[in-house]
């Protein structure tokens, strides 16, 4: 999920913040936005749900 750097950019969020939105370490998002890990189909629909709770429209 590559998009995640992009969108935390157009929001001005950072990944610790959606790191603390979701319930999850930095760590872990750092791994899915590098494309290192991908999120299970849950974790993809709990990014999203954090992202738009953020401010961004996903």
């Amino acid at each position: 999920m590559p998009r995640i750097k992009e969108v935390l950019n157009e929001i001005g969020e950072s990944q610790e913040s959606l790191a603390k939105e979701i319930g999850i370490s930095q760590s872990s998002v750092n791994h899915y936005a590098n494309g290192n890990r991908m999120p299970s189909y849950q974790m993809a629909w709990n990014i999203v749900k954090a992202l738009n709770n953020l401010g961004a429209s996903c």
